[in-house]
């Protein structure tokens, strides 16, 4: 072989190598990054809100959606405000994201500003949900996600508080006033459960912790009663004010989420939040790869848990049956 066709090979040789090198280092930063909004309906400091989102966040990564490579999740946080959840919807819209997950109040907001971007919401009511989707198998059109089945879920949990404490015969189902869709069909259907198991509702419509207090001591003066609490981004936001005054004036009450029963609450009958945010990233995986929302079906929860504050009860004066301790999913003592 001549010396100048070798030297010719060996250069020609190189240069595609180097050609090479870039090409992949090209490949990697050119990745395109989708873009996902989070709408919380919650605040963003809550230590219960944080975990979810970092069930959800750690979901994506093991499915190849990894934040700050491939993909950017943009926040906002309603903090149970339902003009901030507005406002957040219009400001994230407005940005054009691939995906938008939210959590529940959010959706009314969401929905009325778009019918295009994929929505999957989380943690959300079966009242609220079916005034979008008619058809939770085949949902159709740009939502799908999952919900809770609270028109079962609010009878459940009275039934439950009637078997905790028998005495109790009057009961506040307490709300927020603001976070209305759904409202009015849930308390017909706590209505109808009411008058089935034998005790008095009384619907507490409250819109801030002096509100709160008002009502929870308004219903106390009068002897046997109990709390249910609904299930919205209001009293999760209050869990902490509404907990303390059930301590407070010996009110048995039961709880739409174990956070509730955590921090002081007597028990709680729910769904696994975590859960629901970890099923979200496996639909917003598969919207990114080309499914539609249409297509995946609106989910409920298949499992609950009961959680039961031992110490809440003794201060409460209660002895807690053993057909519930049996049942329960965890004891906190």
């Amino acid at each position: 072989m001549a010396v100048g066709t070798g030297r010719r090979q060996f250069i020609a040789l190189l240069g595609g190598a180097a050609a090479g090198w870039p090409l992949a280092a090209r490949a990697q930063q050119t990745e395109p990054v989708r873009r996902i909004g989070m709408l919380m309906s919650t605040d963003e400091a809550d230590p219960r809100e944080k975990s979810s989102v970092a069930a959800f966040v750690e979901a994506l990564g093991k499915l190849g959606q990894v934040a700050g490579r491939n993909l950017e999740i943009v926040y906002r946080w309603g903090a149970g405000d339902p003009q901030r959840m507005a406002a957040n919807a219009r400001e994230l819209i407005s940005q054009a994201p691939d995906v938008i997950v939210l959590k529940g109040a959010n959706l009314p907001a969401a929905r009325e500003l778009t019918a295009t971007i994929p929505i999957v919401f989380v943690v959300l009511s079966d009242a609220v949900v079916q005034d979008y989707v008619t058809n939770f198998a085949h949902p159709g059109g740009n939502i799908t996600g999952f919900a809770s089945d609270e028109l079962e879920l609010v009878g459940k949990r009275l039934g439950l508080l009637r078997e905790m404490s028998a005495r109790t015969v009057r009961v506040l189902y307490l709300t927020g006033k603001r976070v209305g869709a759904g409202r009015d069909e849930l308390s017909a259907r706590i209505g109808k459960d009411a008058v089935a198991v034998g005790v008095t509702l009384i619907e507490g419509a409250v819109d801030s912790d002096a509100e709160i207090e008002a009502a929870v001591q308004d219903f106390a003066r009068e002897p046997d009663g109990g709390l249910v609490v609904a299930f919205n981004a209001f009293t999760t936001v209050h869990r902490k004010t509404i907990a303390a005054l059930a301590a407070r004036y010996h009110l048995p009450a039961i709880y739409p989420l174990r956070s509730f029963t955590d921090g002081g609450g007597l028990f709680s009958y729910s769904f696994d939040q975590d859960d629901q945010f970890r099923k979200a990233a496996a639909y917003v995986d598969r919207i990114l790869k080309g499914e539609k929302p249409g297509d995946l079906p609106v989910q409920l929860p298949t499992k609950y848990q009961m959680v039961i504050n031992l110490k809440a009860a003794k201060a409460l004066g209660l002895q807690v049956p053993t057909t519930l301790l049996a049942r329960a999913d965890e004891v906190i003592e």
